[in-house]
């Protein structure tokens, strides 16, 4: 990738994980696993909520350390364009690859809905309307970040390679 992109590349990242985290931690803050269950007393409901909760944890951790990560890269002196693509490559395979594979598995996306205006999460079990909104919220946010950042996909860990770095 040309190095006089990387650095506006870093700053809406830097954007788009910040408004990421703002509502991952307002909906973390606010939401209880006693809450979420309240309508629905089942053991798979518990386990359900149970496994989101722990993935929108992973994944507002994982932000928080990319997003502070791009701001030392951002806040620099010389601005050192392999930091910032390092950071960069991070941010697609830690945050990306944890919204959209999540461990826990509590929704997915479905490909086949992408390009028809619907949601292309889907959910292995129907949520509260809190829970699911907040997951199509930030949806929209890490679908944008897959597109930015998809260079960083694999281009970068091969050109990398053939540098002969790690």
């Amino acid at each position: 990738m040309p190095s006089n992109n990387v650095k506006p590349l870093s700053e809406s990242t830097r954007d788009k994980l910040k408004l990421s985290i703002g509502h991952l931690e307002m909906f973390l803050n606010q939401h209880a696993l006693q809450q979420l269950t309240a309508e629905d007393q089942e053991n798979e409901a518990e386990l359900f909520y149970k496994g989101l909760l722990s993935d929108l944890r992973h994944l507002l951790v994982f932000s928080e350390v990319a997003y502070e990560k791009l701001g030392v890269a951002l806040r620099r002196a010389n601005f050192e364009v392999e930091f910032a693509e390092r950071a960069l490559y991070e941010v697609y395979h830690q945050c990306v690859n944890a919204f959209f594979y999540p461990k826990n598995e509590c929704y997915s996306e479905d490909g086949r809905y992408a390009y028809t205006g619907q949601d292309a999460i889907r959910f292995r079990k129907k949520p509260v309307n809190n829970a699911r909104d907040i997951v199509l919220t930030v949806s929209k946010v890490y679908e944008e970040l897959r597109d930015d950042l998809s260079y960083y996909e694999s281009d970068y860990m091969t050109q990398r390679r053939m540098q002969g770095q790690k």
